[in-house]
């Protein structure tokens, strides 16, 4: 099966900066991934590729064409954004500190520690060196924290640690290259912006913001002038230090400018006389400012603070517009949108990530909801195949909507850790389980969204029955889908099946040589699946209590070494199992996942492996490498292990760590908060055609793509998409359709169905041949969620149904998916006609009232 991934959701804001394109889609990192929210639409996507490491830093190009991303490991990747391809790699010498385009888009400017480089930006052709290092700047004697480019391209900003603002020239020679210092700041550079005019876009105002919350405001001096021959060629005088040298280098004249600024243009700003201006102070002591941004064309300034208290203010003048406190954590990213009336604010210790509307005072969007930020442990999809609900360590259950990846609503009742959640058939009630010991019915009549749950104790809870045998604990509970048969699997190394009704205690017993992980019931009941500690996977017959099929799964899923392993991959025996099943829609295969960075896809007749899934290639990721590197080893162990007290990572972005919640409980790891790679549940939608996985990362989903699949055996010379075409002029539907499923081409065969006249579509239908039924019904199910002719196509399924329902009876298992995903398109399209017409009777029923109001009026 074609599966590919679709997106990722459950996992939150982490750290990094956030990038907000013109069409207004957020991008933000999420772990090696980069996801885009759509913030009109209301949509989650997350971008279909992988950095080596967490991303440190993105940023797109002036046009949003282009997307620079580099992780932790200073690895980059150059992406076409529209075609979400990845288009260039390059790995810097050095860690990355910041990063910017330059506003034509020819340029990239980028922080390596104390070196400022200038590269040229590769475009949509391919070269042999995409990346050109145009020139490097070592004047830096602290690390860079700030970079802005002038509006021409020609100068560019540059704060570091050295409490200094430099400024460069992006042309010339080395010679003529030396920086212009802005000095004065007491703590290290936050910020540093250019102001421009708008008319002549010439600049004549640099602001520089510190850690400490000042912000000092530098005017260009226009009132004197270089002497030509020699102050082009020389250093000028810094602010705030004496003068060195003799002062003939500067032949100061009054001239009167009369607002023509046409000889001072000439002048390098590099090169021109700066004056302070005046200071100013945001006033949040002991608080460190720690983001920033400047809109250019409104002249505003956004800070962010550690207390989680932000302010935006109108510069010159400095005037406080808003002063809010968000979060009581550390705000670490904020950015204007291109527009400036909105502010993105991103808190990494608490995942949080806001979109603000200044002017209304009101959220575009509050993505705290949009994630759970600890492991999520179960997942389950709604009979519809519409919604996933997950449960996670952070005591709460979200509900998302599949096709948009957007959470809902998210429920609080449990007191600990979500452990199991399923979805009852009418997908309006959905049941969970918790550590706390209770579990939570939530429920809703109208349908809509689930607004409210109970909450039952099993202290207060009338107890039906105590099923007693095992003599272990109890890790999975299965009931079959075709009658009251429960099976459950025990660390006692045994498989019981118990008649709950009926009451009579184990029906059978399947016994094991090791402990037995997690049991599932094949989706007509007459099979029965289970894991054992040795990493097998046995498949019992539940009527005849027989052994059918075993498969070793050992070396499939072994791989990946922790931290803390003695052993190398190859040896270790942990992880080497199965802790999660899930039988296919058609059960004609069978996905399997555990502690590992693999899930596989088996083939139950057969018992051989199809497909196995990496879930991440994630190097900040515990369990991911195969092999450790023997430089990183020392005797006190791993370097990667080792406590460094003196960094300063409180200055920058926090690293993307989470705690331990084993509490030292046996199995914890002592890793320093460093996640391990593994599948805590994997579920199949009811459709069969998406998967998704709880994982370290999130929710990963899995989709179908067959948008051209072809039998390349059931192709002729005669078949061709000219012969399509030909049929469909000549009017030969029939045929033309006909073609078009040997072709198995998309477009092709609703090209062929919409040519079709509504008289003759049950002559057409009926004509069928029964392999192809498959085809149609999936043609006609993603038809019914994109095109306007409902009645057009209803017509088609009906007549179809009509015409070869005997035969949809009989191959029901193989047109199982293709049937629930008509079923899917066919209620959303219900729904939304039925909101429809509830909407026009309110305001008809409106418009009524005020009609007979105003007759008793008159």
């Amino acid at each position: 099966m074609n599966f590919r991934f679709q997106n990722l959701l459950g996992a939150p804001y982490r750290g990094g900066n956030v990038v907000i394109t013109d069409d207004a889609v957020l991008l933000s990192s999420v772990g090696n991934r980069v996801a885009g929210t759509d913030l009109l639409k209301y949509e989650t996507q997350t971008l279909p590729f992988e950095a080596s490491s967490n991303i440190a830093r993105i940023v797109a190009s002036p046009d949003g064409a282009f997307l620079l991303v580099v992780d932790n490991n200073s690895r980059a990747l150059f992406i076409n954004l529209r075609r979400r391809a990845v288009l260039h790699h390059i790995t810097f010498k050095r860690p990355v500190t910041a990063l910017r385009f330059s506003p034509d888009g020819s340029l990239i400017a980028v922080g390596l520690g104390k070196l400022l480089q200038i590269w040229r930006s590769p475009g949509f052709h391919v070269d042999f060196f995409p990346f050109q290092l145009e020139r490097t700047y070592p004047d830096c004697t602290g690390t860079v924290t700030a970079l802005d480019w002038s509006p021409d391209s020609e100068y560019i900003l540059v704060g570091s640690k050295d409490l200094t603002v430099r400024l460069f020239s992006s042309k010339g020679s080395r010679g003529q290259n030396k920086p212009f210092l802005f000095l004065g700041h007491r703590d290290a550079i936050v910020g540093a912006f250019f102001w421009a005019k708008k008319k002549s876009g010439r600049v004549f105002r640099v602001y520089t913001i510190s850690r400490d919350g000042s912000i000092f405001t530098w005017n260009l001096v226009e009132s004197h002038d270089f002497d030509t021959s020699e102050g082009f060629n020389s250093d000028p005088p810094s602010p705030g230090t004496p003068e060195q040298g003799s002062s003939e280098l500067y032949n100061k004249k009054r001239k009167n400018f009369g607002g023509n600024d046409v000889e001072n243009s000439e002048i390098p700003l590099h090169k021109a006389r700066w004056e302070l201006l005046k200071k100013d102070f945001f006033m949040q002591s002991p608080a460190k400012l720690t983001a920033c941004d400047y809109h250019r064309e409104l002249d505003m300034v956004v800070v962010g603070f550690s207390n989680g208290v932000f302010g935006l203010y109108q510069m010159p003048d400095f005037v406080c517009i808003h002063l809010l406190s968000i979060s009581r954590e550390k705000i670490t990213t904020a950015v204007f949108n291109k527009l400036g009336n909105w502010l993105i604010f991103g808190c990494a210790k608490l995942g949080q990530l806001l979109v603000w509307e200044w002017r209304s005072e009101s959220y575009i969007l509050k993505q705290q909801g949009q994630g759970h930020y600890f492991d999520v442990n179960c997942i389950a999809y709604s009979p519809d195949s519409q919604m996933l609900v997950t449960g996670a360590d952070d005591n709460k259950l979200k509900v998302w909507t599949v096709s948009s990846g957007f959470c809902f609503i998210t429920l609080s009742e449990h007191t600990n850790a979500v452990t199991a959640v399923h979805f009852m058939a009418n997908s309006h009630t959905l049941l969970s389980a918790s550590l706390d010991g209770t579990f939570v019915s939530s429920s809703d009549p109208s349908g809509e969204v689930i607004c409210a749950g109970t909450l039952d104790s099993f202290e207060t809870g009338r107890l039906l029955d105590v099923l007693g045998g095992h003599e272990g604990p109890v890790h999975g509970l299965m009931f079959s889908p075709t009658n009251s048969i429960l099976a459950s699997s025990s660390w006692d190394k045994t498989v019981r099946l118990w008649d709950v009704f009926e009451g009579k205690g184990a029906v059978e017993t399947f016994p094991h040589t090791h402990d037995v992980l997690t049991v599932v019931y094949h989706p007509d009941g007459k099979q029965l699946a289970c894991t054992t500690l040795d990493g097998h996977i046995h498949f019992w017959d539940p009527i005849d209590g027989l052994l059918m099929y075993t498969i070793e799964g050992r070396r499939d899923i072994a791989g990946g070494r922790l931290m803390t392993d003695r052993r190398s991959a190859s040896n270790s025996s942990s992880g080497k199992y199965f802790t999660t099943l899930c039988y296919s829609a058609d059960g004609s295969y069978i996905f399997a996942g555990g502690n590992s960075k693999y899930i596989c896809m088996y083939d139950i007749t057969d018992q051989v492996l199809l497909r196995r899934f990496q879930i991440t290639r994630n190097l900040s990721l515990d369990g991911v490498l195969d092999f450790l590197n023997s430089k990183k080893m020392t005797d006190a162990g791993p370097l990667d292990l080792i406590d460094d007290e003196d960094t300063d990572v409180e200055e920058g972005i926090d690293q993307q760590t989470r705690k331990i919640l084993g509490h030292d409980l046996p199995g914890s790891m002592p890793n320093r908060g460093r996640p391990i790679v593994r599948t805590k549940c994997l579920k199949i939608a009811p459709t069969g055609r998406s998967w998704a996985a709880a994982t370290t990362e999130g929710v990963l989903m899995y989709s179908i793509d067959e948008s051209f699949v072809f039998d390349p055996t059931d192709l002729d010379v005669v078949v061709t998409p000219e012969a399509v075409d030909e049929a469909l002029e000549k009017y030969q539907p029939q045929r033309a359709l006909l073609l078009s499923l040997r072709l198995n081409e998309d477009s092709l065969i609703k090209k062929c169905i919409f040519s079709v006249k509504p008289l003759d579509i049950p002559v057409v239908s009926s004509s069928m041949p029964i392999k192809y039924l498959h085809r149609l019904i999936e043609a006609f199910a993603d038809l019914l969620e994109s095109c306007p002719h409902i009645e057009f196509l209803l017509h088609w399924c009906q007549e179809l149904c009509e015409a070869h329902g005997h035969a949809i009876q009989q191959n029901s298992r193989s047109l199982l998916p293709a049937l629930r995903s008509l079923q899917k398109a066919i209620s959303k399209l219900h729904q939304d006609l039925t909101d429809t017409y509830i909407s026009y009777l309110g305001i008809d029923l409106v418009s009524l009232y005020v009609e007979l109001h105003h007759g008793q009026c008159w």
